[in-house]
């Protein structure tokens, strides 16, 4: 392959300076500015690199922190190496409980550098993505329950800055998703029915993330699996087995034992 420079010609009348590139060079220069856009959306979005052996994530769930030391306890898990903070907002309609808003959101916000990872279980979801996306939110998650126009939706949520997450209930089927999972950064696999932490983990759902293991790696397409619900030192081996790459943990990091402990624990598993 040539290049020729645009160099003028002397005045002498040479003929412009040819020089010839190895064609070996060309793969190198576009790795190169494919290597520097990974970089970048690493950084911004505590991405998984895509080049390499899996980068699995590990998404602390304030679900499970004191609310009333929230900012410690956000730290503590920051200082402590877990990649993602996972924000669980609640309505008490899409689902039996009530957590926050975009208010904390913001708080936390100031509170850490740690990507966001804020898991919508609202009814009417499209209301609310510019605000929690002005509020912080790197990742915004959805559920397909709860929107008739899912695709309009996750448009929504890139168009806001964010991230596009859809999460799918432990009975919900992966069908649901054909047509959308091009389109979505990461897809969320409840395995528990959600609303409250603590909840025992379902079993049944490992078959469902096997199952869109093949789909995506079939598909060739850069989408994370997530998982929240029950991820705990028992269940953590399984969840690796079947293709996950992001770990939500609450009660498996905030309890009675050290951050730091349940945090290298955890991370020893998912190696």
């Amino acid at each position: 392959m040539e290049l020729v420079s645009r160099s003028l010609a002397s005045a002498s009348g040479e003929i412009p300076f040819r020089k010839k590139i190895s064609s070996n060079v060309i793969p190198a220069l576009i790795f190169s500015r494919y290597r520097e856009k990974v970089d970048l959306e690493t950084v911004a979005f505590g991405l998984p690199a895509k080049i390499g052996a899996p980068m699995r994530k590990l998404s602390a769930s304030i679900l499970s922190a004191d609310f009333g030391r929230l900012s410690e306890h956000v730290r503590s898990a920051e200082q402590a190496g877990v990649d993602w903070i996972h924000v669980d907002v609640m309505d008490g309609h899409f689902v039996p409980n009530l957590t926050i808003g975009p208010a904390v959101t913001q708080a936390l916000r100031r509170a850490t550098s740690l990507p966001l990872d804020v898991h919508l279980m609202i009814s009417n979801p499209e209301r609310y993505v510019e605000a929690f996306v002005e509020a912080g939110a790197d990742w915004l998650g959805i559920h397909v329950e709860a929107t008739v126009h899912l695709e309009r939706l996750i448009q929504q949520i890139k168009d806001a800055g964010a991230k596009a997450a859809v999460t799918l209930n432990p009975a919900t089927p992966l069908n649901c998703l054909e047509y959308v999972l091009k389109d979505v950064d990461m897809v969320l696999l409840m395995t528990v029915n959600p609303g409250f932490s603590g909840q025992k983990f379902i079993r049944g759902v490992l078959p469902k993330i096997r199952r869109l293991r093949q789909m995506i790696d079939a598909q060739e397409l850069d989408v994370l699996i997530q998982v929240d619900g029950g991820v705990q030192l028992d269940t953590l081996g399984d969840l690796v087995a079947a293709g996950a790459d992001v770990f939500v943990s609450g009660s498996g990091i905030f309890n009675d034992k050290p951050v730091a402990e349940n945090v290298r624990q955890l991370r020893e598993l998912m190696k």
